[in-house]
């Protein structure tokens, strides 16, 4: 796809979140393709679609179709802990941890391959760490203390570069990632989810108080990442499953070619 088709897409798909959710959001995607595109380009579709879910705060069930085109069935998902649950293509919500989400516990599943669903949600927390960086950046900037802007205090401006580090270091490794690499899959996941919960430490020690408030951004952004996290595994498992598959095999692979 060449670059100004590329900048329609993502404005046509940047419009269509900042209007919809949910199962909304979802018809619409279908209207524009989004499965079409799946089947077509899904090196281009599932970084821009999931990227733009996190960035503009949305949601929609795509992650079934992820893991639809590779496992062949719709299926209960892995959640951290051991536990399983399934994202419903409906509006019906009862997630304790973050009640926009139609994602419901389920007694168990069976394995099918996470690889290409573990990159698209690496995508997905990738965006919304952006989200929070740029909420921060913004408040840190307008935000008066002693007479001058507090992004001009060197413990937050630490606090952003960190931020904007992790972000960076998990857009490149989930960038990197092959889904025919589990591992490499697995790693990237790991590194979007550790990334996104620095995200939102930093962001929060920047924005103070008014950073725990529901009503604000950053409440809805911090609790995404926590439940994206968990989803196929949280970064902390991930992080330990690649020690065991890498002790196992005595060597630890080149994961991006220099």
């Amino acid at each position: 796809m060449d670059p100004e088709a590329l900048r329609m897409l993502a404005d046509s798909l940047r419009t269509t979140m900042n209007a919809a959710s949910g199962a909304k959001l979802d018809a619409a995607l279908a209207d524009l393709g989004w499965r079409d595109m799946l089947d077509e380009i899904p090196d281009t579709a599932i970084p821009l679609v999931f990227r733009l879910l996190g960035e503009t705060g949305a949601h929609a069930p795509v992650l079934n179709d992820v893991v639809l085109r590779s496992a062949g069935a719709t299926v209960p998902l892995p959640y951290a802990g051991g536990s399983w649950v399934v994202w419903e293509r409906t509006d019906q919500t009862t997630s304790a941890l973050d009640e926009a989400l139609p994602i419901h516990r389920v007694p168990h599943g069976d394995p099918v391959p996470l690889e290409a669903g573990r990159r698209a949600l690496g995508w997905w927390l990738v965006g919304t760490s952006r989200a929070m960086l740029s909420l921060a950046r913004r408040h840190a900037l307008d935000r008066i203390q002693f007479g001058r802007s507090i992004a001009s205090f060197q413990a937050v401006r630490h606090r952003l570069a960190e931020a904007l580090v992790a972000i960076e270091g998990a857009e490149a490794t989930v960038a990197a990632a092959r889904d025919a690499d589990a591992l490499s899959c697995l790693l990237a996941k790991a590194a979007a989810g550790q990334a996104a919960l620095s995200t939102a430490r930093h962001c929060q020690q920047v924005f103070g108080g008014i950073g725990f408030t529901a009503e604000h951004q950053l409440h809805h952004h911090i609790k995404r990442s926590l439940l994206l996290d968990g989803l196929l595994g949280s970064a902390r498992e991930l992080t330990r499953e690649a020690g065991t598959v890498l002790r196992r095999n005595g060597s630890a692979p080149r994961l991006v070619d220099l």
